[in-house]
């Protein structure tokens, strides 16, 4: 039997609580409070736009990075601990030797709003995505590169044949990125148990998120 892993979600409003108001667009499913059976209970599901990934539930395994997500200006937040058993479901591990960072770029040009600079890199985009579909819509669980500002602008700036596929898979690679796990499904969704909700402050991780950006540009810049 599948042993469950440890997966955390930022959150920046509160331990749990349910996002009211209508028509507002996340990260992907949100929770109620927990429930006496210490289960997270499922309210609803708002769709999301420009994600990596499109709409999903989005964690790590990194409890540091998570804090790093839930914090924002002057707002504090919390890492949502759920323990998670991938047995039974489908799992897209981009990190897998059968695929390589075109595969991941090809999904983020379906989701992700890019500035094509040119007819070239509009053709480009059109090859990617015709020739490195990786299905991702098949699968309940996607685990891949985040693509944070920084990164996001290194792939535009592969697009835009700013710099090699070299560059940019050299810079995924020592970018201390992390992986971040995508639950896709309402099956992969039932697979997870709430455990409990740090704290995370401002003070302390706000400075950590801006430190982790302004580095990986700078080592960009260096490699350029």
């Amino acid at each position: 039997r599948t042993v469950p892993v440890r997966i955390c979600n930022g959150d920046g409003k509160s331990a749990g609580e349910f996002q009211k108001e209508t028509g507002k667009e996340t990260s992907g499913y949100d929770c109620g409070k927990q429930s006496e059976s210490g289960r997270c209970r499922i309210r609803r599901r708002h769709k999301c736009r420009y994600n990596d990934y499109g709409m999903g539930f989005y964690c790590t395994q990194s409890l540091n990075l998570a804090k790093e997500w839930a914090v924002d200006d002057d707002r504090d937040g919390y890492a949502n601990e759920y323990a998670f058993n991938t047995e039974d479901l489908t799992v897209l591990d981009l990190s897998d030797e059968k695929y390589n960072m075109l595969h991941w770029l090809a999904i983020l040009l379906q989701n992700r709003l890019f500035d094509v600079q040119s007819d070239f890199g509009e053709e480009a985009k059109q090859y990617l995505i015709k020739h490195f579909d990786a299905q991702y819509q098949e699968y309940d669980v996607i685990i891949g590169y985040r693509a944070d500002d920084s990164y996001f602008s290194f792939a535009q700036d592969f697009l835009n044949n700013a710099i090699s596929l070299s560059v940019l898979s050299s810079e995924m690679r020592l970018g201390k990125l992390g992986k971040q796990i995508v639950l896709k499904s309402e099956k992969a969704f039932r697979n997870i148990q709430f455990q409990q909700a740090i704290p995370a402050e401002a003070t302390i991780w706000l400075p950590q998120k801006r430190e982790r950006d302004s580095r990986a540009r700078r080592d960009y810049f260096a490699s350029r």
